[in-house]
């Protein structure tokens, strides 16, 4: 095998994550995707029942997107997707995690809390379960089993909501978070930069646009992101063809607009909400509460959360120009988080 192999689906947030990431390093690869008909397959490579899958030339195979994206910047180091600014590189590392762990909350809150949304995921994962079925044989029966499907679906979804934080309790929350966000990423694209770091996409950018990309294709977050939010949306427009068209901005010029993301997204919601997780799944937890910006915030504490939160704060650690670092995670109120 000559060539990288990616099993995924285009409803998967990290699965687009993943892809526009092999696409912008122009690194060659097989995108198949994720149905039936490939199962035997997938199921020789993957440890759990989740993509994307990426399947190394020697055969090896990685599931987790945020590894894979360090294993692969690693083998192909260019284009460089990590500025090379040491205090950026952490900020990019930060915003990656957020994008990943508390983003992919909206994205979900979304698609299986309100109807019209319920809808129109399950039907298109229905669509893609009965590719290559013989239930695709004629359109009658086709769209029977598409129903059928999509009933199953949302009858396995729309459960687990709790499981990522969703609930009545938590809906204000959610939703008011990814609103101040997409409001704070137009106002930080408005300055004319295509991509969050300056003139190329950094991992940050693909993990974010993995989000967005699939929040933007469900009906009510999608109109959220199109009303009002133009430059967000030339950037989701834009990603999928990134390139790079420059260097890396300035610290000084990037933190005037990212600044107000890291002090009430990545301090004031993620970071307490990720600390309270780790000290639940320490304490063999079943449930925790953790009041975020004045709200409570309960869930099932998520065991792979806390372990990356650990690397976090390795990262952070080692990080060469600690004391600039230091003093922009104590101004936007993410140091006592970090420093463990």
């Amino acid at each position: 095998m000559s060539k990288y192999r990616i099993f995924g689906v285009e409803l998967s947030p990290y699965s687009m994550k993943v892809l526009s990431y092999f696409r912008y390093k122009g690194i060659e690869h097989e995108w198949i995707v994720r149905t039936p008909r490939v199962q035997a397959e997938f199921e020789k490579y993957a440890k759990l029942p989740l993509i994307p899958v990426v399947v190394f030339p020697d055969d090896t195979a990685m599931q987790d997107s945020t590894p894979i994206l360090h294993a692969l910047e690693q083998r192909h180091p260019e284009p460089a997707t990590v500025p090379d600014d040491p205090v950026l590189a952490f900020v990019d590392a930060l915003l990656e995690e957020y994008a990943d762990e508390w983003l992919n909350k909206a994205m979900f809150h979304y698609r299986w809390t309100y109807p019209e949304n319920q809808r129109s995921a399950s039907r298109r994962i229905a669509r893609v379960q009965l590719i290559g079925s013989r239930f695709g044989e004629t359109p009658v029966l086709r769209n029977l089993m598409a129903r059928m499907v999509a009933r199953r679906v949302r009858a396995r979804m729309i459960p687990r909501l709790f499981f990522v934080g969703s609930s009545r309790q938590t809906a204000r929350q959610i939703e008011g978070s990814f609103v101040r966000l997409c409001a704070l990423l137009e106002v930080h694209f408005n300055s004319g930069r295509p991509y969050l770091f300056g003139a190329r996409p950094s991992q940050a950018d693909f993990s974010l646009w993995g989000q967005f990309q699939t929040i933007i294709t469900d009906p009510g977050p999608g109109r959220i992101i199109c009303n009002g939010h133009p430059c967000l949306s030339a950037w989701i427009e834009r990603m999928p063809s990134a390139r790079s068209e420059g260097e890396w901005e300035k610290p000084e010029a990037l933190l005037i607009t990212l600044r107000p993301i890291l002090q009430l997204e990545i301090a004031g919601l993620f970071l307490p909400w990720s600390t309270a997780n780790a000290a639940a799944i320490a304490d063999s937890r079943e449930s925790f509460s953790v009041t975020l910006q004045g709200l409570e915030f309960a869930q099932k504490p998520q065991k792979y959360h806390a372990r990356s939160l650990a690397a976090l704060c390795e990262q952070y650690a080692k990080v060469a120009d600690r004391p600039e670092l230091d003093e922009l995670m104590r101004q936007v109120g993410a140091r006592p988080y970090l420093s463990r």
